[in-house]
């Protein structure tokens, strides 16, 4: 079967799941999933799992992810995105100076009021179905961690585009920091272009392919190894090669050297990816075994 990892580069206008149907309409695999959701305005980086790998999704999604972003300041909507009603309008200025200055505020971990439209769930509906029917709900602030935040450019006018760049962790929403952003400089803003460029290392730019021209995909294709690169690895010799393939726990031996408390690829001497180990103390256990 076949079984790999495609960056694929989603424009706007369809949803994450659309960009799954079409790899699986191209492949002819049926067992495909993608590592994060891009609202349909957004492009950019959505990593498709073709075939059994679809199982290490999770270690993907896990990854920091970057973005590029634009947000028009003194117009709000529902959506805090293009997507939505506009609620208000008020001009605002605002300089580079200004955005350096509340900065501090939104680099590290700091606390997010998830957007309404979103896919998380109260009390068993998602929040975006709840919106469509015009309910909203109190939502609590969760840690989310912004490791770099860069503002590139200001436009000009009563309702500037602010230009910016961010690299963040998961469950980090980009409209809802764009909206507090303005809020903290006494206004309001709401994203107009979103463009997701990698998830870890995995480049978009680099490595990807478009979603609406995926002929010669399988030259695309990564490897599960490849596709894990940001994880720490092991390469294993053939005698302990032979336990890890049946998901055996190792108490001391060859896999008593991986990082503590971290997952780690388990790689056969060709570089096969074999497995995905996590060690506690002195005990290695495996997260995921691929088959044979």
């Amino acid at each position: 079967m076949t079984s790999g990892f495609l960056l694929v580069d989603k424009p706007r206008g369809i949803t994450s799941t659309d960009v799954v149907n079409r790899v699986k309409r191209v492949t002819g695999v049926r067992k495909c999933g993608h590592a994060g959701t891009l609202d349909p305005m957004a492009t950019g980086l959505v990593v498709v799992a073709i075939g059994p790998v679809t199982r290490l999704i999770r270690f993907i999604q896990d990854l920091k992810k970057e973005y590029l972003a634009t947000a028009e300041f003194g117009v709000s909507t529902d959506t805090l995105d293009a997507d939505g009603a506009v609620l208000d309008r008020a001009p605002m200025s605002v300089t580079v100076a200004d955005l350096e200055e509340v900065k501090p505020r939104f680099v590290g971990t700091i606390l997010q009021i998830p957007p309404m439209v979103s896919a998380l769930k109260h009390q068993g509906k998602r929040l975006h179905e709840l919106a469509r029917a015009g309910v909203v709900v109190e939502r609590e602030a969760r840690p989310v961690e912004i490791e770099e935040l860069d503002f590139l450019s200001v436009g000009p006018g009563p309702y500037p585009e602010v230009e910016f760049r961010v690299l963040c962790g998961k469950g980090t929403y980009v409209r809802s920091l764009a909206h507090d952003v303005a809020a903290a400089l006494g206004g309001r803003a709401h994203l107009t272009r979103l463009r997701r460029t990698r998830i870890g290392t995995l480049d978009v730019d680099q490595e990807g392919i478009h979603a609406d021209n995926l002929e010669g995909w399988e030259m695309k294709l990564l490897s599960p190894s490849t596709a894990l690169r940001d994880l720490p690895g092991i390469i294993i010799d053939a005698p302990t090669e032979n336990g890890v393939r049946y998901g055996m726990r190792f108490v001391g031996g060859e896999l008593s050297s991986m990082p503590p408390d971290v997952p780690v690829r388990v790689e056969s001497a060709s570089g096969e990816l074999l497995a995905v180990y996590r060690r506690t103390g002195d005990t290695a256990r495996a997260e995921v075994v691929l088959p044979s």
